[in-house]
């Protein structure tokens, strides 16, 4: 197992999910909708979610005798915070988490069980995560459903 390279895509996922926990902090601050509890509640668990995913993949940094980062993925502002629009942000990173994912995977499989399998629950979870993103973007937008086919291309 090249363990430099695990260390990195670890140290990538830790920072997409603190930057999915500070975008979705921006979100639940941001919304001033009427009927807006309903869905702060939900956004203040997505930045939750996202520390105990940053957590989970900074674990096996320091077992594996690396350092966890101190930095962050990217919080591109947009200033697009309609109702609309968070469940497409939320999709585009849940794709990044994805990739994150199954770049690890790639380096665990068939070399570290533990690695490997905490790859494929996360994989499980990221893509249920896109799914209901894509079904509230769909929802409120009227666009297509993207299949389960076209969003796993993004592990290849």
């Amino acid at each position: 197992m090249d363990k430099e390279a695990v260390l990195n895509a670890l140290t990538r996922v830790m920072e997409l999910q603190l930057a999915d926990a500070v975008r979705h902090t921006h979100y639940a601050l941001m919304v001033h909708a009427f009927n807006r509890l309903p869905i702060v509640a939900w956004l203040k668990k997505q930045a939750e979610e996202g520390l105990v995913h940053a957590h989970q993949a900074g674990e096996p940094v320091t077992w594996l005798g690396g350092r966890p980062s101190l930095s962050i993925g990217p919080l591109l502002q947009s200033h697009q915070h309609g109702i609309g629009d968070i469940p497409r942000k939320s999709l585009d990173h849940e794709r990044e988490a994805l990739k994150a994912y199954c770049e690890l995977l790639d380096l665990s499989k068939d070399k570290n069980v533990r690695l490997e399998e905490y790859a494929r629950d996360m994989i499980a979870e990221e893509l249920a995560h896109q799914d209901k993103a894509d079904r509230t973007r769909t929802r409120l937008s009227g666009h297509t459903r993207e299949t389960g086919r076209e969003i796993l291309e993004l592990c290849k």
